[in-house]
């Protein structure tokens, strides 16, 4: 039986091979797009068929400096949100050698994204409120 696939799953599967070069990477649909990972840290995503690499205060001058655009989503009141994912160089894009670098700037950004996320510490979570049964009534004697 042949398995037909969609041109956004190609596209997924070779910016899984142009990410690859850093590690074990696997893709995983969410968001009607795709996330990417590498060593288990989340480093791209695709949206709208492209490419957005992770980027935090450390990477961003990098990628804009490149001419990279930002990843900016329509919020909620009609508000742009931009998040910290910049799009890939378009030479880049070329092979897993010309993304090399920019896939370590991306996973180098994970990477402090996880440590940061692993030192906040854990807010307990508030008991649900018991809901009280109404009692019962007696039979009269």
């Amino acid at each position: 039986m042949a398995t037909i696939s969609s041109p956004k799953d190609e596209f997924a599967r070779y910016c899984v091979e142009l990410l690859g070069s850093l590690g074990p990477t696997r893709s995983r649909r969410m968001f009607g797009g795709h996330g990417f990972y590498v060593d288990d840290v989340f480093i791209a995503l695709i949206f709208e068929e492209r490419l957005y690499l992770k980027a935090d205060d450390a990477t961003r001058a990098r990628f804009e400096q490149a001419g990279c655009q930002p990843f900016v989503y329509e919020g909620g009141q009609g508000k742009s949100v931009s998040i910290s994912y910049y799009t890939a160089p378009d030479d880049a894009m070329e092979s897993p050698a010309l993304m090399r670098p920019w896939a370590r700037l991306a996973m180098e950004a994970g990477l402090r994204a996880a440590a940061a996320k692993a030192r906040k510490p854990v807010k307990p979570r508030a008991a649900p409120a018991k809901t009280k049964r109404p009692a019962a009534k007696r039979a009269a004697r």
